[in-house]
């Protein structure tokens, strides 16, 4: 069946009920030939259209390239077209991100804009309340890849279900998820259809141009129909996770009682539920901690029926009261000790907040500034441990190689008694990788200019 009428048929069947007449469907469009595909297949569902390309300036005169072919190419198909121009290094370099994070903030943070303002106009306009929904082209292969990334790094159950198809709270659609890239490939060189090539897709400079170029060809050599496989998993897992996330819910609501802010289990039945880590999973995730700390959790079940003992993630501390466990807000004034877990982005203690993110060597500025921290992510073990630091800690400042206690150290750089109070550490497997906003550990400083470091910026 060639693409056109599959894709017809895919969308009344799963997308056409969501979009009304009177809605807009925005397409965003990089000139590449998914999206010039999926505009070129939409004008065709008798939906109203209008594109949106943002030019990130990242790649020199290829993306001045892109932004005026899709100029060239609305105007030929006299298409509405929103245009915006960004420098994403310069977003990357001021928020301390990664490329690929700034241009992914960019992007959704404009379409919301754009989304909000259609909508405005609209509706001073018409009695009737109109939708604008997003569009992109996420294919079967961006799909697969994904999962791929999620299964490596071990983001759980949600993280096999993949890329959503219809997110009706955010507005956003992709009708292309039920197609392979070769089918679209064929599509444009069938119809004759012009779009622009990426050069940075070709490179392994990212992971999911590694799995893309290297680990999907050689699984498809082994396994030949592995992407159909694949894709009809993931659609199983989908559906899967949806009768489990139900089912634990429903649990889950009978057994946890809420008072305030607090939420409060007795130990008796959380002790009982099997199987106990998917529950304790399912009860914590939603108060920062990490699957990590799931052992940790049980054993405050099984800690007798003394007061005070405690597990704390970078929001909240559940805490062993007699018969029950109780997962309560960290207070500032005990906020003392915080847990930093390897997918963690942001954390708060009682000193401020770090906010945490990866960068390539080559993305590191060269400015050194105390309150940011560039740690080798090859030596550090997780969970790390924020805590005020304490009389006999001692670390090897960087630059000198030699051991020297802190104590020593705050009265070095001339700090006061109260200032002394507020001066915390950053633990990995009990060994002081920074003073927080001070220095860090030579143990710990960045070794080689290749891969990524753990950069942690502190903001009181």
């Amino acid at each position: 069946m060639e693409l056109l009428t599959s894709f017809q048929q895919h969308w009344q069947s799963h997308f056409a009920s969501y979009v009304q007449k009177s809605d807009t469907v925005l397409i965003a469009v990089s000139g590449g030939v998914d999206s010039t595909v999926l505009a070129h297949l939409l004008m065709q569902c008798e939906v109203h259209i209008e594109l949106a390309h943002m030019n990130f300036q990242l790649r020199g005169e290829e993306s001045e390239r892109d932004q005026t072919f899709v100029e060239q190419w609305a105007q030929k198909q006299r298409l509405l077209l929103h245009l915006k121009k960004v420098d994403a290094q310069a977003y990357a370099t001021a928020h301390r991100i990664s490329i690929q994070e700034a241009a992914r903030a960019l992007r959704y943070k404009w379409f919301e804009e754009l989304q909000q303002s259609k909508k405005d106009s609209d509706t001073s306009q018409h009695s009737v309340k109109s939708k604008v929904w997003l569009v992109t082209a996420h294919h079967a292969d961006d799909n697969i890849e994904t999962v791929l990334l999620h299964l490596f790094r071990g983001t759980g159950l949600e993280g096999l279900a993949g890329i959503q198809p219809i997110r009706e709270t955010e507005k956003l659609l992709r009708p292309l998820l039920a197609f392979y890239k070769e089918e679209i490939a064929a599509y444009a060189r069938e119809h004759h259809i012009a779009y622009v090539e990426d050069s940075s897709n070709a490179t392994n400079h990212y992971s999911r141009n590694q799995i893309r170029n290297i680990i999907i060809p050689e699984i498809v050599q082994l396994f030949p129909d592995a992407p159909e496989q694949l894709t009809a998993n993931i659609n199983r897992f989908r559906e899967g996770i949806t009768i489990y996330r139900k089912a634990i819910e429903q649990k889950l609501k009978k057994i946890i009682t809420q008072k305030g802010e607090e939420w409060q289990i007795p130990v008796a039945i959380w002790r009982n539920l099997e199987p106990i880590a998917t529950y304790t999973w399912e009860i914590i995730r939603k108060f920062g901690f990490h699957p990590a700390q799931i052992e940790s959790v049980i054993h405050l079940l099984e800690a007798g029926t003394g007061t005070g003992k405690h597990c704390l993630s970078s929001t909240h501390r559940i805490i062993r009261n007699r018969n029950h466990l109780i997962i309560a807000p960290i207070p500032e004034a005990i906020n003392a000790l915080s847990q930093i877990n390897e997918t963690d982005t942001k954390t708060i203690f009682g000193g401020g907040e770090l906010i945490i993110s990866r960068l390539p060597y080559s993305e590191i500025p060269k400015a050194n500034l105390p309150t940011i921290a560039h740690l080798n992510p090859a030596i550090l073990e997780f969970p790390l441990i924020i805590r005020k630091w304490q009389t006999g800690d001692y670390f090897y400042p960087l630059g000198l190689n030699k051991k020297k206690k802190i104590s020593r150290f705050l009265i070095d750089i001339k700090l006061s008694a109260t200032e002394k109070e507020k001066v915390y550490v950053l633990e990995s497997n009990r060994r002081i990788a920074w003073i927080i906003g001070y220095r860090i550990d030579h143990r710990f400083r960045l070794q080689k200019n290749e891969g990524f470091a753990l950069q942690l910026d502190y903001r009181k």
